[in-house]
């Protein structure tokens, strides 16, 4: 008796957060969003044989995206994000650039009109630059474009009806080649987010 009594709670509050959920997405299904954090690389990488110890740098994006139901939304975005590293034992060092073009999935927990947390994939194409300076001759690459998965999470805090802070939190996955060696750009990016009903 007391499960049951618990589930059909369970059930209302998730039927109430749904329709208080419906009720915002079919006012304003489409929003932009402004992105600000860092990116912190998870792989280590050669140059010539020499090791690049990677370092965090930050990470900006702009996005629009689209709400088809209440649960469910689709983001397009672009931004740059760069981190720097040292070549050991050499004195030398790199900085690897990139332009992100992301196509995101959100899937949307609808718990509530004020708070939605949500899961995130997609896929992203990467174009990459990467600068190497004082070890033998200093060189810029060509770009090299490559495409790579993302997946992660967020939570978006609706502040007014047309107006959302988050925080975001993604994982992704991406292999560019610069001279014959495969450089990994894998590794977290972590967002503040300040977004836009309209």
């Amino acid at each position: 008796m007391k499960y049951k009594f618990v589930l059909s709670l369970v059930v209302a509050v998730s039927l109430i957060g749904m329709m208080q959920s419906m009720s915002l997405a079919e006012e304003s299904s489409d929003y932009m969003v402004l992105k600000y954090g860092s990116y912190s690389p998870s792989q280590e990488y050669d140059i010539n044989n020499i090791n690049v110890d990677n370092e965090s740098g930050f990470d900006a994006e702009i996005a629009v995206g689209h709400y088809y139901n209440p649960i469910f939304a689709m983001e397009l975005g672009a931004g740059y994000f760069e981190s720097k590293g040292s070549l050991s034992p050499s004195a030398g060092e790199t900085k690897l650039k990139v332009i992100p073009i992301l196509l995101t999935a959100k899937v949307f927990l609808p718990i509530g009109p004020l708070i939605e947390p949500y899961g995130a994939f997609g896929i992203g194409y990467y174009l990459t630059k990467l600068n190497v300076s004082g070890f033998g001759p200093s060189f810029s690459s060509d770009r090299e474009d490559v495409v790579g998965l993302h997946a992660g999470a967020g939570l978006n805090v609706n502040i007014a009806p047309t107006v959302f802070l988050g925080v975001e939190g993604r994982y992704l996955w991406a292999k560019p080649e610069f001279g014959g060696e495969d450089i990994k750009l894998d590794g977290f990016l972590v967002t503040a987010d300040l977004g836009f009903r309209f």
